[in-house]
């Protein structure tokens, strides 16, 4: 795809609409938004910008739309699919300025909120209301809300609240050719045409430009309690999973951990934890409420339902900073593999029960093909987190045969009635899996909605498909 360079005469263009101050073309700024979180990727944008409102997005979408110049939107960087990253160059638009949180309507259960705010300073900042904000992915001290909102963001708490789509009500949107618009409507019910909120949602920037965001809230839990099962095998931990659901038991989270990852994470984050080596997996799982009495009825079920998948030991967290370590040593697992070897990281979904059969699967192809792997994640509604571990795999196998293994790992996703990614998005870099999943007649329904919104395709070009 063939797209304008940015001369002296466009970048006056731009530094005029949103300011001097506001336009970054040096080295260091350019290399600091070449990348996000995904692998050893890095695209150069050729001008970075922070603008400090929608009316300034919507000129500058309109001369990258008059002068066909590509134009990538960027959260916080944390992304792990490079959905943010400019692979064509252009403009970095990024949305740090965009940090207000606007009003907390504690009648209504409902706030708005801009995309640049911090996911867990918005939810720190609902709790003082007595409200909760669940969404709340392991980079949500770090991670913006529009970033959320951009990948269909999830989190722990999934499992009893649902995904970041049940929690957005509105949106205020720059299209790419300028104009403003408001999605939807600030209710709790919608049935007037199509619903443009939920397509912006997962979107991944390549439809819109979200310059405000109007989110549900719900009441917050005032108590919680945390429980840490073993078991011997990552089936077993699996099969329990849809277990606990079928016995009517709907816990606030419910985290799956492999052996692997508990150890890299200890030695990593300095963690106290006493790893028995009998114990290949674990499951966290929290469960919340007002009334004690009813939580712990709770737990007494679902041990019951562990005892019958072999659980070797339940750990309660008795006191918050207990809990905190066991939260910690979860939400740490992605970086401490990050510290230890060279890797990918693949985020597959299937149906609660499919999980037993999608582990053993992924062990099985990665004894085929050299590499070891990794897993946890979000068990409680069939997330799993695959981080592929080089291992002894040699640089020419990781380079030519790895791909074959990941295809492999997505087909058995797909055959289990799943999806090649839960909450990381699809972004640049599992575009080339989206046929293992979906029809030419899906992907061209996907292209006719950005043609519609985006006929120049200036905005964020080259994700998705």
């Amino acid at each position: 795809m063939e797209y304008t360079k940015i001369t002296s005469d466009i970048l006056a263009q731009i530094t005029q609409i949103i300011g001097a101050q506001n336009v970054f073309t040096d080295e260091e700024s350019l290399g600091n938004y070449a990348h996000d979180e995904t692998e050893d990727l890095k695209y150069y944008p050729e001008v970075v910008v922070k603008p400090t409102d929608a009316n300034q997005i919507s000129a500058l979408l309109r001369l990258c739309n008059a002068n066909h110049i590509p134009l990538t939107p960027r959260g916080g960087g944390t992304g792990l699919s490079g959905a943010a990253l400019p692979i064509y160059g252009g403009i970095l638009l990024s949305m740090e300025k965009f940090k207000a949180i606007i009003d907390i309507d504690t009648e209504n259960l409902q706030a708005t909120v801009e995309p640049g705010v911090i996911t867990e300073d918005f939810i720190n900042a609902v709790g003082e209301h007595g409200l909760l904000y669940p969404v709340d992915p392991s980079s949500k001290g770090s991670c913006f809300i529009g970033g959320n909102v951009a990948h269909g963001s999830g989190g722990p708490r999934v499992v009893k609240y649902g995904t970041i789509r049940e929690y957005i009500l509105n949106l205020e949107v720059v299209l790419p050719t300028g104009e403003i618009i408001w999605t939807g409507a600030n209710t709790l019910k919608y049935a007037s045409g199509y619903n443009l909120t939920q397509m912006m949602i997962g979107s991944e920037g390549t439809l819109g430009v979200v310059t405000k965001i109007v989110t549900k809230l719900v009441p917050k839990p005032q108590q919680s309690v945390l429980m840490l099962a073993s078991f011997g095998e990552n089936e077993k931990a699996c099969a329990a999973v849809s277990a606990i659901f079928r016995a009517g038991i709907v816990p606030s989270a419910l985290e799956f951990m492999e052996r692997k990852g508990v150890e890299w994470v200890i030695k990593f984050d300095d963690i106290k934890f006493d790893l028995k080596p009998d114990v290949n997996a674990f499951l966290l799982i929290e469960f919340d409420g007002d009334d004690m009495d009813t939580i712990f009825k709770d737990c007494e079920k679902v041990n019951l339902v562990l005892e019958q998948f072999e659980c070797r030991d339940v750990l309660f967290a008795d006191t918050t900073q207990q809990k905190e370590d066991l939260w910690r040593m979860r939400r740490t697992m992605a970086e401490s593999v990050k510290s230890n070897s060279v890797y990918k990281e693949e985020d597959t979904v299937v149906p609660r029960a499919a999980l037993p059969k999608l582990i053993n699967g992924i062990k099985e192809i990665g004894s085929r093909y050299g590499f070891e792997s990794v897993c946890y994640g979000h068990a409680g509604d069939g997330n799993l987190h695959i981080n592929i571990i080089k291992a002894g795999m040699s640089d020419a196998d990781w380079k030519n045969k790895l791909k074959d293994g990941i295809v492999e790992i997505f087909e058995l996703t797909s055959a289990l009635g799943g999806t090649i990614s839960g909450e990381h998005g699809i972004g640049l870099v599992q575009k080339e899996f989206m046929p293992i999943k979906y029809s030419e007649v899906n992907l061209n329904l996907m292209r006719g909605i950005k043609s519609i919104f985006d006929p120049n395709g200036i905005l964020n070009p080259g994700k998705i498909f």
